[in-house]
């Protein structure tokens, strides 16, 4: 299988991963605001093969998405698009030029504070075109709201792909498909981290929970 073929192969596949987990992972957390855990998938593919499989990934499951089930045309498009990018691109980019335990740690919690910080921005501008609620409203809800909402997506999105890379990346490295030039952590190091990720996960969880209701 030649490279070109095998990039095919892996967007194609990472994209109809990301899609079924976005039809049916959702979970309300705040006024229209869902949670779904796609991003992580996203944000995989661009820590190993790169942010350019991020980018293309996030455009056409976006795409699909606004085609199939969103209701919000082409701006809620768009703010999806740039959401995950903002994210998973961010991470892999910095990630891409530092493969160490530090580097996966920095690159994650700069994607975090990148998707909130953008997010935050285009909630403001963008928001009240095609939710229909006055941008006064919106920039009353930007702290108390998208703020929390953002920062919890981004933390969860996070630390769930902080513990899934390892385990991903060695069965694609077994199987062939991933080379193994690729620097490895130590183990050591990242079992220091395991017990921060597993906590903010189930903190996240909790805070959702809360807000639904449920506990």
């Amino acid at each position: 299988m030649n490279s070109k073929t095998k990039k095919i192969i892996t967007i194609g596949t990472l994209c109809a991963i990301t899609y079924v987990i976005m039809a049916v992972g959702r979970i309300p957390v705040v006024l229209f605001l869902k949670y779904d855990p796609s991003d992580v998938i996203v944000t995989l593919g661009g820590l190993i093969w790169g942010p350019m499989t991020s980018c293309v990934v996030a455009i056409i499951v976006a795409t699909i998405e606004m085609i199939t089930v969103s209701d919000t045309g082409i701006l809620g498009c768009i703010m999806n698009i740039v959401q995950t990018i903002s994210f998973a691109c961010t991470a892999s980019a910095i990630y891409k030029k530092k493969r160490t335990m530090s580097g996966a740690v920095i690159s994650l919690f700069a994607g975090c504070a990148a998707m909130v910080a953008v997010m935050m921005l285009w909630n403001y501008l963008i928001t009240p075109l095609y939710m229909g609620y006055p941008r006064e409203t919106v920039a009353e809800l930007l702290l108390p709201a998208f703020f929390p909402f953002n920062l919890l997506k981004s933390m969860l999105n996070a630390a769930i792909t902080f513990l899934l890379y390892k385990p991903v990346i060695t069965a694609l490295r077994k199987s062939g498909y991933v080379a193994m030039s690729e620097k490895e952590y130590k183990k050591p190091k990242r079992n220091s981290f395991l017990l921060p990720a597993v906590m903010i996960i189930i903190t996240c969880v909790l805070i959702i929970l809360s807000m639904n209701g449920i506990i």
